[in-house]
């Protein structure tokens, strides 16, 4: 067995050598991974804080300002993950005991994860990308009736195909809301399906929305994985 790996110069092919699986790309995640973990542990967080200090206020100056000038209006776009052998359930039940207490698990789901942390007053805080944008921002509700902008969403799926959903404002320190989360999942009969909507300011570029459904793709592809490992252990 061959494994390929193309470039647009030239077709290189690993012909022998490695006795495991995989591709030449399959390696060289797992030591890029395996160097990030490395560098995540050795600064925490306030040492990965410090350091994207410059780039966090860059960034949420950026959140900041596309609100202002989109007025409150926010445009959305949605990733769909299809799952097979293992229910929403199981997945959801994974999810809860992580957010709660193993960041992580939650940061070793993306490259672009530096921050996933409760807070006390019930918010999640997030330090990710937003597009090419580091942006430290929360999760939840933000004044009254936060989340009622869910309940007419065009994105909002019957109950009956699924039934759990979960949605979030995203609002920097100040209040600003700076973006949305929609997030619903149905079983299927050998899995689940998980519809996954993020919503971003209206003047934000058209490519920081499909960074994040890529985004969206890398982490939540990483969560069901862990979750998976985790159920058959």
């Amino acid at each position: 067995m061959t494994h390929d790996q193309t470039s647009p110069s030239a077709a290189v092919t690993l012909a022998s050598g490695p006795a495991g699986p995989g591709s030449i790309d399959d390696f060289e995640l797992f030591y890029a991974r395996r160097a990030l973990d490395r560098f995540r542990v050795r600064l925490g967080r306030q040492g990965l804080l410090d350091l994207l200090a410059e780039d966090i206020e860059e960034g949420n100056a950026f959140l900041r300002e596309s609100a202002r000038t989109s007025g409150g209006g926010f445009r959305g776009g949605t990733t769909v993950l299809t799952t097979r052998g293992l229910s929403s359930g199981e997945f959801l039940a994974w999810m809860e005991t992580a957010f709660a207490a193993d960041e992580s698990a939650l940061l070793a789901a993306h490259p672009e994860h530096y921050v996933m942390a409760p807070e006390a007053d019930g918010s999640f805080h997030v330090v990710e990308n937003i597009g090419r944008h580091v942006c430290s921002f929360y999760m939840g509700g933000w004044g009254t009736d936060a989340m009622a902008w869910a309940e007419d969403a065009d994105e909002l799926l019957p109950e009956s195909g699924f039934p759990h959903k979960m949605s979030s404002n995203l609002f920097l320190a100040d209040g600003t809301v700076v973006g949305r989360a929609l997030t619903q999942f149905g079983d299927t009969a050998d899995g689940f399906t998980a519809s996954l909507t993020v919503y971003v300011p209206t003047s934000c570029p058209e490519d920081v929305l499909e960074h994040h459904l890529r985004h969206y793709a890398v982490e939540f592809r990483n969560w069901i994985t862990a979750a998976a490992a985790a159920a058959r252990t």
